[in-house]
């Protein structure tokens, strides 16, 4: 039987979206565009994922180009690869917003060997979306656009199921973000994939509105995760 790493890596190595999108929208593949991806991708499963074990499953938008877009781990900046997974990255530098929260978040928990041992991270959109935007491609998410999300819900669809099959929990999924739960909701009437949904405010929101409050956020995390 395969480990959960090895079913990552291979769920990672085969993604691939070929379906339409509107025309100002992109997908990038990380694992496609950057050799080194790949490597640390496979290095940070290997390490944090190599058994069989049953996992919760927290589920984002889609990667950022500079969090899992980069490092195709999923809230995971170059930053906190090298200093908290101790994994490093050569041929990028990048610093995400949302990854500071989630391993603050991580290092309440009880570390990242704890907190990855039960915890698995994703998003129904695993690929990095961009829009054009005066000229230049900025960050996007699935749920930007109407005719954008009808034209990936089949994918997201799939990847979940993907995702499930690795050996999720599904009595309960958290999710980040309460306009992306909307959007699971609707995904989750139509396939039945959990019993109940938790939501969690988003980690980029956490940061950029309520950082404040940040402890009482990182404990709602946990309390909810644990």
């Amino acid at each position: 039987m395969k480990t959960f790493a090895e079913q990552v890596v291979n769920f990672n190595l085969n993604l691939k979206y070929e379906g339409n999108l509107p025309d100002d929208f992109q997908v990038l593949n990380p694992y496609l565009d950057n050799p080194e991806t790949l490597l640390v991708m496979q290095q940070f499963y290997c390490k944090f994922y190599n058994d069989s074990n049953q996992r919760k499953f927290l589920i984002g938008i889609n990667p950022s180009r500079h969090g899992a877009g980069v490092t195709g781990v999923p809230f995971t900046d170059t930053k906190r690869l090298e200093s908290v997974c101790g994994i490093r990255m050569i041929s990028a530098y990048t610093h995400e917003v949302s990854s500071v929260f989630v391993y603050d978040m991580i290092s309440e928990y009880g570390g990242t060997e704890e907190f990855y041992k039960e915890i698995y991270i994703n998003s129904p959109f695993p690929l990095a979306i961009v829009r054009k935007s005066k000229g230049s491609w900025i960050n996007a998410n699935y749920y930007d656009d109407k005719a954008l999300f009808n034209d990936v819900k089949d994918f997201m669809i799939d990847s979940l199921k993907k995702h499930i099959s690795l050996n999720l929990d599904t009595s309960e999924v958290f999710i980040m973000g309460k306009k992306n739960a909307d959007f699971i909701s609707k995904l989750n009437q139509e396939a039945q994939l959990f019993e109940k949904m938790t939501v969690l405010e988003h980690p980029r929101y956490i940061q950029q509105y309520r950082s404040k409050e940040k402890q009482l956020y990182i404990d709602k995390y946990i309390l909810a995760l644990k």
